[in-house]
C-alpha cells in the first residue's frame, strides 16, 4: 500500500499545514498549488490519494475530478470544502470522489478519511494483480480451449458446447480436461471465478 498524499491547494500555508499533518503522521506529503501543476505530473503520479481544495483559481477540484477521470487516472480522490461549497462537493460524490470534508474539520477526521481511500486503492491494485494473473493463466488456453472455457462458464452441459462448436462431445470432454489441468482449478467455481476476475 501507497502512503503517499497529494494535496492540491492554492493556499500556501493550507498546502503547508497539511503537510506538517501528514508528514508527522508517518504519511509522505507532496503539494501542488494548482490543479494544473498536479495535471502536468498525474499520469507519472506515485501511487496513493489526492487531497484537493474545491474552490481553487483557473480549475476547481470538479474540474479536476473529471480531468483526473478523462486521463484515466484513478487515484482516490477527498475534496475539501467550505460551508457555501457543500452543494459542489456532493457533486463531486457523484463525479467519483471518495469523500468530501467541510472545513474546518479536525486533523483525525482526515485522516480517517485518507486512511479509508488508501486502503481502497490497496483493494483495487490487489483485484487489478489478480486479475493480471488470471489473464497470464488464460492466454495459456488455445483458442478452442478458450471456446470450450466460455461454454463451460455459460453453464453449458458438454453436448451443448460440442454441438456450438461443431465438435464431438468426447473432443468436448479433452479440452474441459486441458482447461483444468492449465488453471489448476479444483473445479468449475474456480473456472467460473477465473473467467469473470479476467474479463473472459
Amino acid at each position: 500500500m501507497s502512503d503517499v498524499v497529494h494535496v492540491i491547494d492554492d493556499d500556501e500555508a493550507m498546502r503547508e499545514s497539511l503537510s506538517f499533518l501528514l508528514d508527522a503522521s508517518g504519511l509522505t506529503a507532496k503539494t501542488y498549488g494548482s490543479a494544473a501543476e498536479f495535471l502536468a505530473i498525474a499520469g507519472e503520479a506515485e501511487p496513493g490519494c489526492v487531497v484537493t481544495d474545491i474552490r481553487m483559481p483557473e480549475m476547481n477540484g470538479l474540474e479536476l475530478v473529471a480531468e483526473l477521470k478523462a486521463r484515466g487516472v484513478t487515484l482516490p480522490v477527498i475534496v475539501i470544502t467550505g460551508h457555501g461549497d457543500v452543494p459542489l462537493a456532493v457533486e463531486a460524490m457523484k463525479a467519483g470522489v471518495c469523500d468530501f470534508l467541510e472545513k474546518p474539520f479536525s486533523d483525525d477526521t482526515l485522516l480517517a478519511a485518507i486512511g479509508r481511500a488508501l486502503e481502497g486503492l490497496a483493494e483495487t491494485e490487489t483485484r487489478q494483480s489478480e486479475a493480471r494473473r488470471i489473464s497470464e493463466i488464460l492466454d495459456q488456453l488455445s483458442p478452442r480451449e478458450k471456446d470450450v472455457l466460455r461454454g463451460v462458464v455459460a453453464g453449458k452441459p458438454n453436448k451443448v458446447i460440442a454441438f456450438d462448436l461443431g465438435i464431438s462431445p468426447r473432443t468436448v470432454e479433452v479440452y474441459r480436461a486441458n482447461v483444468m489441468t492449465k488453471t489448476r482449478a479444483n473445479a468449475v467455481s474456480d473456472l467460473v471465478r477465473m473467467a469473470m476476475i479476467a474479463g473472459l
